[in-house]
């Protein structure tokens, strides 16, 4: 065995894991890690600014890529910068190793300056979290972590790494990979109980969640809904595209509220969730989503999932690629030829409807476009129509996104990125490792200026990585989600129109001086027409730039 540094065995192991890209913030317990970079020629080092962003970074790095995404911060301050960006993260299922500096071994015990329990600070966070405490024990820590977070369901894992054990040696056997096969197949018994069921159905509704997407099987989900003529909307807060949104089955996102999503399945007699959680939900309400009684299939990776809120009458753990392929063929053995052609007749149905609510939809948004300040649904139609066909979206553009899964076009499992833990800032540098993770796609994220400002650092690793994107600043002067929900409420703020804490004025944030300080391209525009004209040139630049777009500032019904 060789005699190496565990800094050296710690890059060893990570290019033998496949990690190709470092994320990191340093400080002086990851000096001996930098050090050792000085020397690596394989793996490539990206800078945060603030440890939220380098979290964020990786983040989309690991959900694009769908590889090990390795995360560096600095001590527990700097893991405690991260840990918003973290429960991102996890709640996206993104699979990570994220490691923390920890202070030398020889004096942690007297609570050096930065040192903290940052295991223990971790630990509800990830699905593994543990500290090395002697180099020797290293390969089989990173080895386990790695198996860990690719094991479905995928998510982050955690390494404390105190500075003398990078700096330590010894005789060190690297071990190997360890991978669990994903292709999980649904039970056969269970999938035919759901083929009968789905069979004997007259209005069966499909919920697609990331689980879809994570395992690739959009494809799959698309075929049984045709076979079943059956809508299909997307979980209440999905991070992916699970259904290619232009085939006409498909019906967008369902609500993050109880009152609307139980009207819209109360339409139906039966749920299919495939790869879904049912639901996540924004705020209470004194009726459940689910009607009663309401029958339930419901598909998952995660065994935690399958009737976590709601009773399933058939619950199955599998992959969605491969055990949906099963349950189809199981239908089509099911249907009778009577049932078949109502499915049919039933599609034709949803297709009409679905054509008829986007070219309202569409209609609407074109009456807006004139209008200045801009409106967001025109916004977003505009944005849809002049996207290359194989554009990736990232989307945190909160109270200005009603609309957007209609009106983008995303055909593939890589084409969108949402804001799935519901941690604000998250959006600038996801897009930026997404960058990363698929540097011949182009990328757009459209951002909402208050988010933007949690996590704006990222703009210079954009421009210092030479990247080429575009972020659209969705800028209303407020956090504007804050002011519709509080003026909901119709109490005192709503009665005297006093929101407190509500409006980014007074300054008003000067998103092209910002940008142009960070080292980007940027342009202002007031008009969807100027949009028009700044959004091509800006995704040919071959650099990144920002365009400020400012958007009516209205919270009220309308």
């Amino acid at each position: 065995m060789p005699v190496m540094t565990g800094k050296q065995a710690l890059l060893a192991l990570l290019k033998q894991e496949g990690v190709k890209v470092l994320f990191g913030n340093p400080g002086t317990t990851e000096l001996a890690l930098m050090d050792a970079l000085a020397g690596e020629t394989e793996l490539r080092y990206v800078l945060g600014l603030q440890e939220a962003t380098v979290m964020g970074m990786a983040d989309g790095y690991a959900q694009a890529s769908g590889q090990l995404a390795f995360c560096n911060l600095h001590v527990a301050p700097g893991l405690g910068n991260a840990m918003g960006m973290l429960y991102d993260a996890a709640k996206a299922g993104a699979p990570m190793l994220v490691t923390a500096g920890q202070q030398d071994q020889t004096f942690s015990l007297t609570e050096p300056l930065l040192w903290g329990d940052i295991v223990e600070m971790a630990r509800p966070l990830v699905k593994w979290a543990v500290e090395v405490h002697r180099v020797e024990d290293l390969p089989r820590i990173v080895r386990r972590a790695a198996k860990v977070a690719l094991a479905p369901p995928m998510g982050p894992v955690f390494i404390g790494l105190p500075g003398d054990v990078l700096n330590a040696s010894a005789d060190l056997d690297l071990g190997a990979s360890t991978r669990v096969a994903p292709g999980l197949r649904g039970d056969a018994q269970a999938i035919a109980q759901a083929a009968s069921m789905l069979a004997r159905a007259d209005r069966p509704v499909i919920i697609a969640g990331d689980a879809v997407a994570q395992g690739a099987a959009l494809d799959q989900l698309a075929a049984l809904a045709e076979q079943l003529g059956a809508p299909v909307y997307d979980e209440t807060v999905p991070s992916r595209c699970n259904f290619p949104t232009t085939r006409p089955l498909y019906r967008g996102s369902l609500p993050r509220l109880a009152h609307p999503v139980r009207s819209i399945l109360s339409q139906h007699d039966l749920v299919l969730s495939v790869g879904a959680d049912l639901f996540t939900m924004s705020l209470p309400a004194n009726v459940e989503a689910m009607p009663e009684g309401m029958p339930l299939i419901h598909i998952h990776t995660d065994p935690w999932e399958l009737g976590k809120n709601f009773a399933a009458t058939v619950a199955i753990l599998g992959e969605p690629r491969t055990t949906l392929p099963d349950l189809s063929d199981a239908l089509a053995r099911a249907m009778t030829a009577g049932q078949r052609d109502h499915a049919r007749a039933r599609g034709d149905s949803v297709r009409s409807e679905g054509f008829a609510e986007l070219a309202q939809l569409k209609a609407k948004a074109k009456e807006m476009e004139g209008a200045s300040p801009v409106q967001p649904l025109a916004l977003l139609a505009a944005i849809g129509d002049m996207l290359p066909d194989d554009a990736v979206v990232i989307d945190e553009t909160i109270s200005s996104g009603a609309g957007l899964r209609r009106l983008i076009r995303s055909e593939d499992a890589q084409s969108f990125y949402g804001l799935r833990g519901g941690g604000i800032g998250w959006g600038l540098p996801a897009a930026v490792g997404v960058k990363l993770a698929l540097p011949n796609r182009p990328v757009i994220a459209l951002i909402g200026d208050g988010s933007s400002m949690y996590s704006i650092q990222a703009l210079w690793t954009a421009a210092h990585e030479k990247l080429s994107m575009v972020f659209v600043i969705f800028n209303n002067s407020s956090y504007r989600i804050l002011k519709q929900r509080t003026n909901a409420m119709k109490s005192l703020a709503a009665q005297t129109d006093t929101y407190v804490g509500m409006d980014l004025t007074n300054p008003r944030i000067d998103f092209i001086g910002l940008a142009t300080s960070l080292g980007l391209a940027a342009h202002k525009a007031s008009t969807v027409g100027e949009v028009r004209e700044l959004l091509p040139r800006a995704l040919a630049s071959g650099g990144p730039v920002l365009i400020d777009v400012e958007m009516d500032r209205n919270y009220k019904p309308v």
